[in-house]
């Protein structure tokens, strides 16, 4: 089965609520799943040749929370091309914000400039619509999860 490094980005814990809540799904269907509370390069780096889940926030300005920007502006700034990377993307965000789930259409964007290959379609979910983010990720995770190689 996979192993899928999960890496999140989180300012008032639910993206992390979400994150192992998508370990638990993920390993109950044979996958190895680590989740990186707070990433480093060094997890993105040790996680090559393995699928990579990015579950975050995003600030009330659009941008990534403080836990996973470092890794961000890592990946953008020093690695660069990586077209054997798949993964998938869970974004939390508020519709009544201008810039909703800009954190996660921010990473998803990178990636995609990089050459990775997204599995299935990236997640938004609206805080101002599912107050309880694991009721929408919860049935993504099964479904991606089935997705996964």
């Amino acid at each position: 089965m996979a192993e899928i490094g999960i890496f999140v980005g989180t300012m008032y814990g639910n993206s992390l609520l979400v994150a192992e809540e998508a370990q638990a799904i993920l390993t109950a269907h044979g996958h190895k799943a680590t989740v990186f509370e707070d990433p480093e390069a060094a997890d993105w780096d040790g996680n090559n040749d393995r699928y990579a889940l990015v579950v975050t926030s995003t600030t009330g300005q659009g941008d990534l929370p403080d836990s996973i920007a470092p890794l961000f502006h890592y990946l953008r700034d020093t690695v660069g091309y990586q077209p054997a990377l798949r993964y998938g993307v869970i974004a939390l965000g508020d519709s009544t914000y201008t810039h909703f789930c800009g954190g996660g259409k921010q990473f998803d964007a990178l990636l995609q400039e990089q050459g990775a290959q997204r599995i299935g379609d990236m997640l938004l979910i609206d805080a101002s619509e599912d107050p309880e983010p694991e009721s929408v990720s919860n049935p993504w995770v099964e479904h991606w999860a089935t997705l996964l190689k």
